[in-house]
């Protein structure tokens, strides 16, 4: 099983967006995915979920996460790193059953021009620790708002080359 993660809770994001994007290129290629957006993430999941706790609406997002084989995170860039409810909802998540000897594939995407390269590292760290294996084509897509049409669709010609070869190389992965 494959899932997608939108890796902010920020509405109306440009990585929902995003995310969304690699979904419809994947169904294209024939992979069905799943699409966790963390903006359903349990509005009390600091009280409710955190160091061995487990709500009721957490637990249908966990049975997700350990169901799933591959990851495919979609990360802005939040205050030169990757935002904090990602990292909340990783560490809400069942250890090890949910990252562990798993494989993941790291977007970056941001306002400005480097295309979040220290937060997808930042995150890479995390991911080491968790045994989660990092596909090592990762991409950086910077001035978000630039690369997305009025439909949520990138056009430009070289992002479009560089994310038809990592959605590739994920299904192959």
């Amino acid at each position: 099983m494959v899932t997608i993660i939108s890796g902010t809770n920020r509405p109306a994001s440009n990585t929902l967006k995003v995310a969304k994007y690699y979904q419809k290129q994947l169904a294209e290629k024939g992979l069905e995915t799943n699409l966790l957006n963390l903006q359903d993430l349990p509005a009390n999941l600091i009280d409710t979920d955190l160091y061995g706790k487990r709500s009721t609406e957490f637990q249908k997002i966990q049975d997700l996460t350990s169901q799933t084989s591959k990851f495919l995170f979609i990360i802005p860039e939040y205050n030169g790193s990757f935002p904090g409810v990602l990292k909340t909802f990783i560490d809400a998540c069942a250890f090890p059953e949910s990252f562990f000897d798993k494989k993941a594939c790291l977007v970056g995407i941001s306002s400005g021009k480097y295309g979040n390269i220290r937060g997808i590292e930042h995150f890479n760290g995390v991911c080491a620790y968790l045994h989660l294996n990092v596909m090592p084509l990762r991409l950086h897509i910077s001035s978000i708002k630039t690369e997305l049409d009025e439909n949520g669709q990138f056009f430009k010609e070289d992002t479009l080359k560089f994310v038809n070869q990592q959605l590739d190389k994920f299904i192959a992965y």
